[in-house]
């Protein structure tokens, strides 16, 4: 059985390699990857240089699904980590089925997409956003969450959710994204967790995320409510200047209505450090170390790592001090990095780029290194016409390769494997 897959906002194959990773099963028959930004398509041009014959578009999603829908081929499953917005919803459209969101804002190209397969949507969903989508924005905490559940609640779709932090499985970054699951009402899973004996049961051992990524067990019960299937209400009244989002990092949501709870991690396997990715200096190129001077300088590599407090005065003439806590300097090499950003390329000092102490030399890390805390292959962004700085910010925007992989290894076999022997053993734990 092939599991036909299409990815959106693809950056430089995260979600294929995990997937690919995971089971032979799966089969990426269509991507996209679009930068508006950018003249150049540097991350559209790595995916194709990694995958030459793949079926890849590097055009705006949107004008495809407007203007050219028919290219976007019929799927199992559709994946993508999407730009966290703000979702709310703009306008009623008439003779439509539904609310539609502000143009420029992905997450309507995502729900388009689904709502025009209507005849053949995907039976699965698997998104990734980071983890601030739970409780943003500051002044309807989790309203652009209820949307997106309402939005898939309204296409059929069932949804479980974790924040997973990367580091607390093993691997070698500390790295917290939210990760959404969707199972369609026509999936063998979906049925699954309708007939789970309770929901906590679902979200902390039965489910496709609990099975990969355990949780310690826990006695407190899920918050649950009824989402509102109005989008423009949820839009205009969700938790109106709540202080506190109801979502926690774990939940799920069939047929409406939503449970929610915090969980913590399980693991016992171990743990990977950052010293494990570092290549020897002797591989590392010369601009990549620091020097004495470079450390000590006005606003250098101490002073930005640093505690500091600072006059400061705004567009208005109003001063006023500033102030930030120190940082571990250098990067302790026997722990799980810090996470890596978009600004993590380039010699200019930062307060939020790795420096790390070895064989008694301070250097940056150098993209090999970056890719592997991300858990890409070595050099799997090394190509001509890419900056070191275009492949660190490759990295601060990458998924960690290794999460996709045990979702799309649960997913496949639940998918893939579904046997009468199994539904019976599925049955006998519930």
């Amino acid at each position: 059985m092939s599991i036909k897959v299409v990815e959106l906002f693809a950056g430089v194959g995260g979600f294929r390699l995990g997937l690919e990773q995971a089971s032979s099963e799966f089969d990426v028959i269509w991507s996209n990857q679009w930068e508006p930004s950018t003249k150049k398509q540097h991350a559209s041009l790595v995916y194709e240089h990694r995958w030459p014959n793949a079926n890849h578009s590097n055009q705006n999603i949107e004008e495809i699904v407007e203007h050219d829908f028919d290219q976007i081929p019929d799927h199992d499953m559709l994946v993508g980590g999407f730009p966290c917005q703000d979702y709310s919803v703009a306008t009623t459209l008439r003779n439509s089925k539904g609310l539609r969101g502000k143009k420029g804002v992905l997450w309507w190209s995502i729900e388009a997409i689904l709502r025009k397969k209507d005849k053949n949507l995907p039976k699965y969903l698997m998104l990734e956003n980071v983890d601030r989508l739970l409780k943003s924005p500051a002044t309807q905490r989790g309203r652009d969450l209820a949307i997106m559940l309402s939005s898939l609640n309204a296409l059929g779709y069932a949804v479980e959710w974790r924040v997973i932090n990367a580091a607390e499985y093993g691997m070698p970054q500390r790295r917290r994204r939210v990760f959404i699951l969707g199972y369609h009402k026509s999936s063998d899973i979906y049925k699954q967790l309708q007939a789970a004996k309770t929901k906590t049961e679902w979200l902390t051992k039965l489910g496709v995320v609990a099975t990969e990524f355990p949780v310690k067990e826990t006695t407190q019960k899920p918050f649950s409510d009824t989402l509102d299937s109005n989008l423009a209400q949820i839009s205009e009244g969700f938790n109106k200047n709540g202080k506190l989002s109801p979502f926690q990092n774990t939940g799920l949501m069939v047929d409406g209505q939503f449970w929610t709870l915090k969980t913590e991690s399980d693991f016992r396997g171990e743990e990977k450090v950052l010293e494990e990715v570092l290549v020897p200096n002797s591989e590392v190129p010369k601009e990549f170390f620091i020097s004495k001077a470079e450390l000590k300088q006005p606003n250098g590599w101490e002073f930005q790592k640093g505690a500091k407090k600072i006059q400061r005065t705004n567009s208005n003439g109003h001063t006023y001090s500033y102030s930030e806590g120190g940082m571990t300097f250098p990067d302790p090499l026997d722990r799980p990095s810090r996470t890596i950003i978009t600004g993590e390329g380039g010699r200019t000092p930062s307060r939020f780029k790795h420096v790390v102490l070895k064989d008694g030399k301070y250097r940056r890390l150098i993209p090999k290194e970056l890719e592997r805390l991300n858990m890409f292959p070595d050099d799997h962004t090394k190509l001509d016409g890419i900056t070191h700085q275009k492949r660190a910010f490759f990295m601060g925007n990458a998924l960690v390769v290794g999460i996709v992989e045990k979702l799309g290894r649960q997913l496949a076999l639940r998918i893939v494997a579904d046997t009468p022997q199994q539904s019976e053993e599925y049955e006998r734990k519930a």
